[in-house]
């Protein structure tokens, strides 16, 4: 009975999946609190040292959208979701938690797709490779893990590589607001803005509509990719789900 349930349920794509977590985001900037979108990710238990080292250099570096993250032993439970036996849970925060904030501060916006950035001496270039989310039921940086197409390292080591980031376009009219927002952000626990375009201008070499403007930002899952670069398994489904960023600790005290 269930399996014919769940076949009849329609596709949700990935567009819709981040504009109903969306909605349901609270966290604010200024105050560092509230309920923000997170990423969970699987590694295996005699891994999780290399990976923390890992996220750590990461954070650092300047690569993540935030150090915050929470860490769960095998067995325990989050969402529902069990930590299989011989695994950790790493759960970080997703960067789709930004188009959560500027909604609730009135922006009206449009999540485009997520994709590869090419970095060159620390500064970001242009997609090389993007996935379109309206087009897509998987999160297109998980797909674009797995196919082993990012150098997160060789940005954190060198400055040149290419990092894991998604686009969004804002329509002009709220541009004051969304400068506001990043203001906000510049002092929080959520960073990673890589570009904000001009209207009618693209971001990074991706087209936005017209009256739009884009804003480009890292991807949640940078540090596990740069982990899943140094050969260490890790399983990673981004757009995980809603928690408290109160449940989260910085990832240098660990």
């Amino acid at each position: 009975m269930n399996e014919l349930y769940m076949m009849n349920l329609p596709l949700k794509f990935v567009n819709h999946r981040i504009e109903e977590y969306a909605m349901q985001v609270t966290f604010d900037p200024k105050e560092g609190v509230g309920n923000i979108i997170y990423n969970l990710s699987l590694v295996k238990e005699g891994d999780i040292e290399h990976v923390v080292s890992t996220f750590k250099d990461a954070f650092k570096a300047g690569v993540c959208v935030s150090g915050l993250v929470r860490i769960e032993e095998s067995g325990e439970t989050i969402d529902n979701f069990r930590v299989p036996e011989g695994f950790t849970g790493i759960i970080t925060l997703c960067s789709s938690t930004l188009d959560g904030v500027l909604m609730r501060r009135g922006v009206p916006l449009t999540p485009i797709g997520g994709g590869v950035v090419e970095v060159s001496h620390r500064v970001p270039k242009r997609f090389t490779h993007i996935i379109l989310y309206e087009h897509t039921t998987i999160d297109p940086l998980q797909v674009l893990i797995s196919q082993e197409m990012t150098s997160v390292t060789g940005v954190m080591r060198k400055g040149s590589g290419n990092l894991l980031a998604n686009i969004r376009q804002c329509h002009m009219e709220a541009e004051s607001l969304i400068g506001e927002v990043i203001d906000d952000l510049s002092g929080s626990t959520f960073s990673g803005i890589l570009d904000v375009g001009f209207p009618n201008t693209p971001a990074l070499g991706v087209a936005v509509d017209p009256q739009y403007m884009g804003i480009v930002a890292l991807g949640g899952t940078n540090p596990m990719a740069a982990v899943n670069e140094s050969g260490i398994y890790v399983q990673t489904q981004a757009i995980k789900g809603v928690m408290d960023v109160s449940d989260m600790n910085d990832i240098l005290d660990y």
